[in-house]
């Protein structure tokens, strides 16, 4: 039994250094890079407990907790992993790593590329699920993991779990993907497509390369976001929020007749987009989103996902969300009707809650006690 909910507190990330040569799927190589880390719990004797989480766009290894000198800057999955939480750190050992490319520590465009003694900018490699997973299956075995008791993750997060079942199937007993999708539909890619050519048209992108301007392309990063951000939401959670209503005045308020930002909705969004460019890296937004745009495990294999998953030999869990028309539920159901072709154990929950994509990150009652009973059975499989 898990005991009452609380934060694993104060945590430190560390970096792990790798300078053995990574074979990309491009067909580049990247050596002497680094991947940010964070743990959670306590690695049993016999490693069995160890369960990796994997990020989705925006995210990074910071999955729970806080930090000494940011104490409001929380773990991105924070009502997920913790003690006494869905994936309880009292009985497992949570691992959260930043992706290559990424703009939080793990080596990306802001890196200096040890080649010229600048930044990577736009010279960093291209890089794929598929990537990532080995560099992390690299990781693993620095701390000696050799079989995850579960790999986990939501949207983007997901698919790198079902890329770690099919690419390294006898190192997972659990792969648990929610919200996700085996792969984009022509309209998600065509979302990413029109974030991207925002940020590459903004005048202060330089190609790639606006360090060695000393700028950001804050308004490219801005409108990525803003779009982006909407096809977070549902609609009905946007009707909700904000419906028609104007800033700062009574409903029925005359209009103002411009072009301001006039609506509620309008003020959000604008909010979103600016703290996005404030942070996040408008080269790791390009490389993210494109790694998402390649990802379809079924490409190499006639369009056949089944045949795509055979390799697979864990168990699996899969859970969507009524409202999310980004990954709807039917892409998971495609993927737990190839796993049933395959003969898989899966386990497959259809959340009707009313937040969109974002749900997978909020705290519904009924996914969260789906997603803890499933983590009961795996601790007591492992010992934990």
């Amino acid at each position: 039994m898990t005991s009452p909910s609380r934060s694993v507190g104060i945590v430190k990330p560390q970096p792990f250094a790798f300078s053995e040569a990574l074979s990309l799927a491009s067909g580049a190589s990247l050596r002497d890079y680094s991947l940010m880390v964070e743990t959670y719990g306590t690695l049993n004797a016999d490693k069995s407990n160890a369960v990796l989480v994997c990020h989705a766009l925006n995210a990074s290894h910071h999955v729970a907790g806080t930090y000494a000198d940011a104490p409001r800057n929380v773990g991105w999955w924070d009502n997920m992993a913790g003690p006494g939480k869905p994936v309880d750190t009292d009985r497992f050992f949570v691992v959260g790593v930043n992706n290559l490319g990424s703009c939080f520590g793990s080596t990306g465009p802001m890196s200096l590329d040890p080649a010229s003694g600048k930044p990577y900018g736009a010279r960093f490699p291209v890089v794929t699920v598929e990537d990532w997973v080995d560099a992390q299956a690299r990781l693993a075995d620095r701390l000696g993991i050799e079989r995850f008791a579960a790999v986990m993750g939501g949207s983007l997060g997901g698919m790198q779990a079902l890329s770690w079942a099919t690419r390294y199937p006898e190192r997972v007993g659990h792969c648990v993907a929610i919200a996700t999708t085996p792969r984009l539909s022509a309209q998600n890619i065509a979302f990413n497509d029109v974030a991207r050519t925002a940020i590459q048209s903004d005048p202060d992108f330089h190609g790639g390369d606006y360090y060695a301007w000393g700028v950001v392309p804050k308004r490219g990063l801005r409108v990525a976001r803003m779009i982006g951000h909407i096809t977070y939401l549902s609609g009905d959670d946007m009707a909700e929020k904000f419906g028609r209503a104007l800033r700062g005045k009574a409903e029925h308020d005359a209009y103002a007749f411009g072009y301001g930002v006039e609506f509620e909705v309008e003020s959000y969004l604008r909010y979103q987009g600016d703290k996005f460019s404030e942070y996040f890296d408008a080269n790791t937004y390009l490389l993210i989103t494109r790694a998402l745009d390649y990802f379809d495990p079924a490409r190499n294999h006639g369009g056949d996902l089944a045949r795509a998953l055979a390799p697979a030999q864990c168990k699996f869990l899969l859970a969507s969300f009524s409202t999310d028309w980004r990954f709807p539920p039917e892409r998971s159901r495609e993927i737990v009707e190839a796993l049933i072709r395959n003969r898989r154990d899966v386990v497959y929950a259809e959340i009707d809650a009313p937040h969109g994509h974002d749900a997978f990150l909020l705290d519904d009652v009924r996914y969260h006690r789906a997603v803890a009973a499933y983590f009961d059975n795996i601790g007591r499989e492992v010992g934990a």
